[in-house]
């Protein structure tokens, strides 16, 4: 197939060329992010392949399907993005990276606890500038404390096995029970028990109808006051004024993020001689306690293999039977 790939980096291509050896899809890689404006570069493709911050609305796919397009193929599991319903009325088939490297994601959440706790980002600044003192840099054991998992699938759970390591008491929260996660000793409870009873609160649900700022101000409100927050799952799932708000206040003691709602404008781009135009993202970053990652949880060399070689066997699927394997249908949306 002929494919455009928008919101391509030199990973990206990379690793797809490498997935496509065998050149059986002709990839033309462009950097632009896919919307409106830039439907036209997809030329003559037959597909098009996004990323997470792509624009897949009616709009963009109705004019995706007058130019010829019949399939998105998403380099990620998450698809909340496109609008489902109107490219099935359109006759497009979407399909997905279910899974890749949960422990990429999941590693790095551990990172962002333990960067928080201990404040490696403060300490690494201050002994830079030869400042060798501990003060401000206290922590605590993460032996016996309560961890919180909003989510445990494949990702939840894995990131669930690391702190069941570390010796915490692990309490989590999801429609459906994990057996695996039941074996690592998480006692699943409401969620105003989870958000009461832990210290860590970790987010790894995707974004959904239901989860879209599940952690609003009432649920910081429930929140053990100091408690460290982490969300690596997508930005939406968190209402972030509201966790500024709970930030100043001190009812929320550490914030680790690697998405961010609006993150669309700002991630996966060099903006350092920018001024940043988004007050929210620049009131965060003024916070002492706070660490963000610009979604880079993903970005291990055995994920991107996965995204690259699913990506590839969608395509191919697609070719020889009309669908891709990993197909996301208007059924999918809860």
């Amino acid at each position: 197939m002929h494919v455009a790939v928008y919101s391509t980096r030199r990973y990206d291509r990379e690793f797809l060329e490498r997935a496509n050896a065998a050149g059986r899809h002709r990839l033309d890689f462009l950097e632009a992010r896919l919307e409106a404006r830039t439907v036209p570069a997809a030329g003559a493709a037959e597909a098009v392949c996004a990323f997470v911050n792509d624009r897949l609305d009616a709009e963009v796919l109705g004019l995706l399907q007058a130019r010829g397009v019949k399939l998105v193929v998403l380099r990620s599991a998450g698809f909340n993005h496109v609008d489902l319903a109107a490219a099935a009325a359109l006759g497009l088939a979407v399909g997905r990276v279910p899974a890749y490297s949960p422990h990429a994601v999941a590693e790095h959440t551990v990172a962002l606890v333990l960067a928080l706790n201990r404040k490696i980002h403060k300490a690494y600044a201050r002994v830079r500038e030869g400042n060798f003192a501990l003060d401000g840099l206290l922590g605590f054991d993460l032996v016996g404390r309560t961890l919180g998992v909003i989510g445990t699938g494949q990702i939840g759970t894995a990131f669930a096995r690391i702190m069941a390591g570390f010796g915490c008491r692990l309490l989590a929260h999801a429609p459906v029970v994990e057996p695996a996660c039941m074996a690592l000793g998480a006692r699943y409870v409401p969620l105003p028990e989870l958000l009461a009873a832990s210290d860590v609160v970790s987010l790894h649900c995707p974004l959904t109808p239901d989860t879209r700022h599940l952690i609003d101000a009432d649920a910081l409100a429930q929140m053990k006051r100091g408690a460290m927050l982490v969300n690596t799952s997508r930005g939406a799932v968190v209402d972030t004024p509201a966790v500024i708000r709970a930030l100043k206040s001190g009812q929320l003691g550490s914030l680790g993020l690697d998405v961010y709602e609006e993150e669309g404008d700002l991630f996966f781009r060099d903006l350092s001689a920018e001024v940043l135009r988004d007050d929210v993202f620049a009131r965060l970053l003024t916070f002492p306690n706070v660490v963000v990652t610009g979604h880079q949880g993903f970005f291990t060399g055995e994920a991107l293999t996965a995204i690259a070689a699913t990506t590839i066997d969608n395509l191919d699927c697609f070719v020889a039977e009309g669908r891709p394997r990993h197909a996301v249908s208007v059924e999918r949306v809860v």
